[in-house]
């Protein structure tokens, strides 16, 4: 399973996943106006990864599924300090 990812030119470290390169059909309206012009980022077989870094692989397998898309948010603040403290 492939998936296009593309970054946003509105929110740092927002990330947009869609099965099919430059087809936004799938995503509502009113998340591209938040989400603003997409960026591209990366290719990725889906099928081939085990995991991904901040999300949950099968999470976003399921939603380009079912949705077509997956959202992939900025990391909170309270996520940033859990990983500065699980490190020392």
């Amino acid at each position: 399973m492939l998936a296009s990812v593309y970054r946003s030119n509105k929110k740092d470290e927002m990330y947009l996943y869609i099965s099919v390169k430059d087809d936004f059909s799938q995503v509502p309206e009113s998340l591209m106006k938040i989400f603003g012009k997409p960026e591209f980022a990366l290719q990725i077989n889906l099928g081939k990864r085990d995991k991904l870094s901040r999300v949950d692989i099968e999470e976003v397998k399921t939603k380009l599924q079912e949705d077509g898309y997956f959202l992939q948010m900025p990391p909170s603040i309270h996520d940033n300090l859990a990983g500065i403290l699980k490190k020392k």
